[in-house]
């Protein structure tokens, strides 16, 4: 009979500590936002993106002598026909189309820029969230050919963004204290990507250009 008395405990107990785990994990889960991963730091997105900016070296914007889109070679081939454009495309629309030259023939994407709904892919420009010419402003003057061309088409992390042709046109090579995406709700997203693309390539910040992201990651959740 204390055996049984003892194994109906010891369920019991099993029983409680799944449920108090199980509330644990649902807490957790609901402290980060819906739709937003938490930092690869552990630290909320506003104070992730503080320290990397923090990190960030301050230096003047360099000169343009030398420079040329021609310097930053794209789009490349990425096989299966298509080319660094055509995958972007792909990756950031839905329900896209493409004919047997992976050109893209339908689909639906929303501008992260201006919010924008577009269905015609002409409409579109992939755009370089650190533009060429600002990326040779802030070191990439110094780097070969082959560096360029990886920068120009890098598919790996936040610096290629399918947007309407009109924002990115609008942008131009600005950084964000000359330009910044008119739909506000995004700022938090673009200078945590502009960020994350100019530590990634240990490209530099300009004072004006540093001031701008900190006030826009300063909407970031805290």
């Amino acid at each position: 009979m204390s055996r049984k008395r003892s194994t109906t405990w010891a369920s019991v107990a099993v029983l409680i500590l799944l449920v108090a785990i199980g509330y644990y994990l649902t807490r957790h889960q609901e402290s980060t936002p819906p739709g937003q991963a938490p930092s690869a730091t552990g630290l909320p997105p506003g104070r992730d993106a503080a320290a990397r900016l923090a990190a960030l070296t301050i230096a003047p914007e360099g000169r343009m002598t030398g420079y040329s889109r021609d310097r930053f070679p794209h789009w490349s081939a990425q096989g299966d026909s298509c080319d660094t454009r055509e995958v972007v495309l792909q990756r950031q629309g839905t329900d896209v189309r493409r004919d047997a030259a992976c050109k893209a023939t339908s689909g639906t994407w929303v501008s992260a820029y201006d919010g924008v709904t577009i269905t015609e892919a002409g409409k579109l420009d992939i755009d370089h969230t650190v533009a060429l010419a600002e990326a040779w402003r802030s070191g990439a003057d110094k780097w070969t050919d082959e560096q360029r061309q990886k920068f120009a088409n890098d598919l790996g992390g936040a610096q290629l963004v399918a947007v309407s042709a009109t924002s990115n046109r609008a942008k131009g090579d600005q950084d964000p204290a000359k330009w910044k995406p008119p739909l506000e709700s995004y700022w938090c997203t673009y200078a945590d990507n502009w960020i994350s693309v100019k530590t990634a390539y240990g490209l530099t910040v300009d004072q004006a250009e540093h001031d701008a992201l900190a006030a826009m990651i300063a909407r970031c959740p805290a």
